[in-house]
């Protein structure tokens, strides 16, 4: 790889060992090349944008559409299966207009911070759940297995009427999704349509006996103004929930807690002062620097970001985890301030695509620490920091496992 990334292709994602730290490149990119050219696992080219504005521009603007399955469109993965971005279910949700309004006004009652609110004490009763088994087995133990991977599956099971019972296939089935080298086209393609059947059939069950879930009130919903979500919409956005509310969510929780442990003084402070978590969170939010692939977007039209022209055709890929570490925008931007406030982060997006999810991912995140602030006060990593084993392939990065004892 030439050490002059200014005109040379940079590959993409860029490596990086360390599994809290962002990669050096980042702070360079953002001095010297905010628009850089990057090869993907594909080999297809693509535009990298790591300046705050630049990502927080492209996401907002129309323009950049998530369809990547254009004729010229940068395939993701080698094998252009693109997993969850280029799959036909991507295409069954309008990308923007009335359509993707509609949509989200539908879906997004659901979504509500006082919606959120009403659930914090069920979330509450899981996570203790979850921790009294983790105690039972004794320590070391992975709080990301034991945690934060049960913990999302059970909500959003709980919120879209889905039985328990079936987290284990749920999580699988996100897991192919979202993993962009870890399964074979055919293995991907197999959980799509074993997905698309089960929440196929769900969505008819919840036709026939509506429950008080999400699926139900969106069928309600339907029924009351005529106007509602076909059955493949409706399949699509089961889907779609749990798909982007999980996996993201599981690793979440595992990076939050590992950053809090890796300079203990954090996990001391947040002890000292409870009235901390609400920032807490949102500064884990913004100081991950191990968030996966970014957003990709399709340029329909020739535009110019960042002080580059670039034609209709183009893919880039918004860094989030790059514009969050911009120093221009955070004081002391590589620094963990847990008081942080204000707290503009990209971690969930901008613009009409911003994260639906976003007021459920906060109060998951918040419940957790608050529950093991109050339950394993003693709490460490069991092993050091740069030894914490990464999540390879996944469209969302993370931590494969975060060992603890207490």
């Amino acid at each position: 790889m030439s050490q002059d990334h200014g005109k040379k292709t940079l590959s993409y994602p860029i490596p990086n060992d360390a599994p809290l730290e962002p990669p050096a490149e980042w702070a360079r990119l953002r001095r010297q090349c905010p628009v850089a050219r990057v090869e993907l696992p594909s080999g297809d080219e693509a535009s990298l944008l790591t300046r705050y504005d630049d990502v927080k521009q492209v996401l907002a603007d129309p323009r950049f559409t998530r369809l990547l399955n254009a004729d010229d469109a940068a395939r993701l993965s080698a094998d252009d299966s693109g997993g969850l971005f280029s799959s036909e279910m991507a295409q069954v949700i309008p990308d923007s207009g009335e359509g993707h309004q509609r949509w989200r006004r539908l879906v997004g009652k659901w979504f509500t911070a006082k919606r959120m609110a009403a659930l914090r004490p069920v979330m509450e009763e899981m996570a203790d759940q979850l921790i009294d088994d983790m105690v039972k087995l004794g320590r070391p133990a992975d709080l990301k297995a034991s945690l934060g991977f049960p913990l999302p599956v059970y909500v959003i099971c709980d919120l879209l009427g889905v039985p328990a019972a079936d987290r284990d296939r749920f999580a699988y089935w996100s897991d192919t999704m979202l993993n962009l080298t870890k399964f074979a086209k055919v293995e991907i393609d197999a959980a799509q349509a074993e997905f698309a059947q089960y929440m196929s059939e769900h969505v008819a069950a919840k036709r026939e006996q509506p429950g008080e879930d999400l699926i139900s009130e969106l069928i309600r919903s339907a029924d009351a103004d005529g106007g509602g979500l076909s059955d493949v919409e409706l399949l699509v956005t089961g889907i779609a929930l749990l798909v982007a509310g999980h996996e993201t969510t599981a690793n979440m929780i595992g990076k939050m807690v590992g950053m809090l442990l890796a300079d203990r003084t954090r996990w001391e402070r947040l002890l000292a002062d409870r009235s901390l978590v609400r920032t807490a969170v949102e500064e884990s939010l913004r100081f991950d620097a191990n968030s996966g692939f970014g957003l990709p977007r399709y340029l329909r039209e020739e535009t110019e970001v960042g002080g580059t022209v670039l034609p209709r055709g183009t893919t880039v890929i918004c860094s989030m985890a790059a514009a969050n570490r911009d120093e221009s925008v955070f004081d002391g931007a590589d620094e963990m301030d847990l008081s942080r406030s204000p707290n503009p982060h990209l971690s969930f997006g901008s613009g009409a695509h911003s994260c639906l999810g976003q007021a459920l991912a906060r109060t998951e995140l918040q419940v957790v620490l608050e529950v093991l602030l109050r339950r394993l006060p003693t709490l460490e990593l069991a092993v050091p920091v740069d030894e914490l084993p990464k999540v390879d392939g996944l469209v969302v990065g993370g931590l494969r496992e975060v060992p603890v004892r207490w």
